[in-house]
């Protein structure tokens, strides 16, 4: 059926917020977003702070086929400046593209997903860009690179040349109440001390006056960008002293993030790891949470896709 590839306009949004959604919750259960986060993201991410002040320009593009926006993708441009970090300079990205799976009923929206594709490549070239990137990032927590949830969106990648040739990353999530068995302090003398931390409120673990270990949690709220049933938050940093390790330090902790947690009505952490985690690695913190009994694994992503037409440049490491 005939296609056309157009702008976002404003009329699209709700469409356009059940699609992320409908990715959203097939990699976080329960998952969605709300039509204010969605626009603010079109606009600038605040969150990304290293990273935003980078783009030059931004574009958003939908498939319509029979009424219905049945694809889109989200497109940005760096700045081809001293300013911006070595692999993004001049570059473009697709920051992501969603879309409808074939189904029964509606059997042609992967083509429609390969027009968009084709689309933003074309516009990618127009740009000039010096490399052309591929994302998943939408505006939810955890949901980012190619999570193996969307096979669909990495054929439409593959087809329209884009490889992976980067990392691959594990999402996994906790209850907090599974995190909060481990609340009796494993060595006499211990306490917690609450500050702000690198990556939201600090947790320490303070023995004699001394630091034995610490723990960051920040809840995913974003200001205009609130989920509707977000009840989460991410675990940003867990190191222990080297003293201190396999004493059960690192569960106490834990236990004191989601007791804290808890207060502010957050049910669920997640946390980050990547295969091979403590084989090599410097604090082994992800294979502490691919071990832990209480996390479970939500997905593995990949991260780091480029389509090299007749530029060179080394796939970017993220």
């Amino acid at each position: 059926m005939p296609v056309e590839i157009r702008p976002f306009r404003r009329g699209d949004r709700e469409q356009l917020t059940a699609l992320v959604n409908a990715h959203a919750a097939a990699v976080v259960p329960g998952l969605a977003v709300s039509v204010n986060a969605v626009m603010s993201q079109l606009e600038g991410e605040p969150g990304e702070f290293i990273v935003d002040p980078w783009v030059t320009e931004r574009a958003t593009l939908v498939a319509e086929q029979r009424g219905r926006v049945v694809a889109a993708a989200h497109l940005l441009r760096y700045a081809d400046e001293e300013r911006v970090g070595g692999s993004y300079r001049g570059a473009g990205e697709v920051r992501w593209c969603v879309f409808w799976p074939d189904a029964p009923f509606w059997p042609d929206a992967s083509e429609a997903a390969a027009s968009l594709l084709d689309a933003c490549v074309r516009l990618l070239e127009r740009w000039g860009v010096s490399r052309q990137y591929a994302d998943g990032s939408l505006p939810a927590p955890a949901v980012y690179g190619v999570p193996e949830q969307w096979p669909h969106v990495r054929s439409a990648y593959e087809r329209a040349g884009f490889l992976h040739s980067g990392r691959v990353e594990i999402v996994l999530l906790a209850e907090v109440g599974a995190l909060l068995s481990q609340a009796r302090a494993p060595l006499p003398g211990l306490a917690v001390r609450r500050t702000v931390g690198v990556n939201g409120t600090r947790l320490s673990a303070v023995l004699g006056g001394e630091v034995a270990g610490f723990v960051e949690v920040e809840e995913q709220l974003e200001p205009g960008r609130l989920p509707r049933r977000h009840g989460l938050a991410d675990v940003g940093n867990l190191e222990v002293a080297a003293g201190h390790r396999a004493k059960g330090l690192e569960d106490w902790l834990l236990a004191q993030a989601a007791d804290w947690l808890g207060l502010t009505g957050v049910d669920r952490v997640l946390a980050y790891a990547r295969p091979g985690d403590g084989d090599g690695d410097c604090d082994g913190e992800g294979a502490f949470f691919a071990g832990h009994p209480a996390f479970r694994e939500l997905t593995r992503t990949l991260r780091g896709w480029e389509r090299r037409p007749a530029v060179g440049g080394a796939t970017r490491e993220r």
